[in-house]
């Protein structure tokens, strides 16, 4: 339990930190803040953001050290005052106070005009933020070239938060600009750009062109520079940071951190692929072409959000380079995919919960049964989801019948629900409350509700009970949201590699998973993009029950 909360929170501020980073560098060099001048609408709103992220960030960081003393509690009670003398404990506390100061000063700024020492205390303090994350990272608990670690693995995440917190600023702006650009007016990009002729234009910036003014055409360009200016130094340090910790190339694919480095290549090759399309668009500086560059971005943020909680697993991973005697190999990895004919009978649960240990009890053996028992369950499950996803293809050519395709969803679910964990209620001995203290039943129950909420909304939107907007963007983002869990997904075990083993079928799902949700997503957002979102989500729901079809333990 401790660490997947663990996991979860550690994601939850690297976002959080980065709206912080994000808000600062959005302000001062793309809404172009100053010093002593009062602050434009567009500026207060970016600063309220960076107060309120700062707040969650400090808080999260505090229910990190909750999190960490309830797991070292012995009779004594929580060791405070030894936790507090750790590194993590120490820097832990410090970023809580550097959250504290930049979103007191955020609150500061946006209340009028300030000096230039509070305004480089704010940037100073976003920064320190930020990079301090680099002392909890496993830079610091390294022998050899810690101190490059710790440069690289600070430049790396200063440069993603600086992309992917600008990303989300850029979203909101945009967001308000579409909701209703009248109102959305007093906070455009023409109340914090009193000029814009020195980037080439002429006219009244707060003149529309079906929607986009030049004020906004100046905003986007601005930021694009930053954003490519930090793809670069994200790229170089990560791939710096990669070799270190990977050591080989059959790193990557033997152990459970290489292979969540290829899930981070993986989502970080599609976004950039979208940020290409919006450099393309930039440079066009038509309405058109902001208005898709503006949605490219909200798929960017969400991707990006994704490889965040993707990074934040990592640290609960060893490094590649530290497995050796548990890596598996090649073979191993790929005999996880061979197809095989799928599991149609399950083993009695009488029998298994027999052979297999207790549930709260440590996990030291996997028997055979509970292997059998996994498989069945998966299989079936793809069953479902591939009979979904030939449904939504069938509808999307044509079929008027085949949208009620989400109800197959409540169907999945009630499966899922009693036969993820046969040791917990209601097939297994342990009770319904007590069975949520493990990890595993957690998530898995969480997934169920996911999995109900998929089907309840998407089968009202598409039958008309409930209007298009905003209920047919519960899909995509409960997708996106599962997909995201299932990479930070573990199972507890006796060994690294029987653990890997297990989890490495869960990665491409939920890579499968995000990527259908933003597929969705931009189908929605961007109807000019045609029908090739539609047909990628659709594909990708497919692919992902044709995965679970052919899932294997053993």
């Amino acid at each position: 339990m401790a660490g997947f909360l663990d996991v979860l929170l550690r994601g939850a501020i690297l976002v959080l930190a980065s709206l912080v980073l994000g808000g600062v560098v959005w302000t001062r060099f793309v809404l172009r803040a100053a010093p002593g001048v009062p602050p434009a609408p567009a500026v207060v709103l970016a600063l309220r953001v960076v107060a309120a992220a700062a707040a969650a960030a400090a808080l999260a960081q505090v229910a990190t050290l909750v999190v960490a003393l309830n797991e070292l509690r012995d009779a004594a009670g929580w060791p405070v005052a030894t936790f507090v003398g750790t590194t993590f404990g120490g820097a832990a506390l410090v970023r809580v106070g550097l959250a504290l100061v930049v979103g007191y000063l955020a609150v500061y700024l946006a209340h009028g005009p300030a000096g230039r020492s509070a305004w480089r205390a704010f940037e100073l303090g976003a920064l320190a933020l930020v990079a301090t994350s680099a002392v909890l990272s496993h830079a610091v608990a390294r022998v050899d070239s810690r101190a490059l670690l710790l440069l690289l693995d600070g430049a790396h995440q200063v440069a993603a938060a600086v992309w992917i917190g600008g990303l989300g600023h850029l979203a909101l702006y945009a967001w308000l600009r579409g909701r209703d650009p009248h109102r959305a007016r007093s906070v455009g990009a023409e109340a914090a750009l009193p000029s814009t002729s020195v980037l080439g234009f002429a006219g009244d910036a707060a003149r529309p062109v079906d929607g986009v003014t030049l004020g906004d055409v100046v905003v986007v360009r601005r930021f694009s520079g930053v954003a490519f200016a930090s793809v670069l130094l994200l790229v170089a340090a990560g791939t710096l940071l990669s070799w270190q910790y990977v050591g080989e190339w059959a790193g990557l694919v033997g152990t459970a951190y290489g292979v969540m480095v290829l899930s981070k290549v993986w989502l970080l090759v599609v976004i950039l692929a979208l940020a290409a399309l919006n450099f393309r668009a930039v440079r066009r500086a038509s309405a058109a072409g902001h208005t898709r560059l503006l949605r490219f971005a909200e798929v960017e943020l969400g991707l990006g959000i994704t490889v965040m909680f993707a990074a934040a697993s990592l640290t609960s991973l060893p490094p590649a380079i530290d497995v050796t005697a548990d890596r598996a190999t090649v073979g191993e990895v790929a005999g996880r995919f061979m197809p095989t004919p799928p599991r149609l009978t399950s083993p009695p649960v009488a029998e298994l919960i027999e052979k297999a240990e207790p549930l709260m009890a440590p996990v030291t053996r996997r028997e055979p049964i509970e292997r059998a028992w996994s498989e069945y369950n998966h299989h079936w499950a793809g069953f479902f989801v591939l009979t979904m996803g030939l449904l939504a293809a069938l509808e999307r050519l044509g079929l008027r019948a085949a949208r009620h395709w989400p109800l197959m969803f409540l169907g999945l679910a009630t499966f899922l629900f009693l036969r993820n964990d046969p040791r917990a209620w209601p097939l297994g001995p342990a009770g319904f409350w007590e069975s949520f203290m493990l990890p595993d039943v957690l998530q898995h129950r969480t997934f169920v509700v996911l999995v109900v909420a998929f089907g309840v909304f998407e089968w009202m939107v598409r039958t008309h009970r409930l209007p298009v907007r905003p209920w047919s963007y519960v899909f995509p983002l409960l997708c996106a949201v599962g997909g995201g869990l299932l990479l930070t997904h573990s199972h507890a075990m006796f060994n690294l590699k029987d653990e890997f083993l297990t989890e490495v079928t869960h990665t491409p799902l939920g890579l499968l998973g995000a990527f259908a949700g933003w597929g969705r997503w931009l189908e929605l957002r961007l109807p000019d993009a045609g029908r090739a979102p539609g047909w990628l989500w659709t594909a990708c729901l497919t692919a992902v029950g044709l995965l679970l079809v052919v899932y294997r333990e053993g």
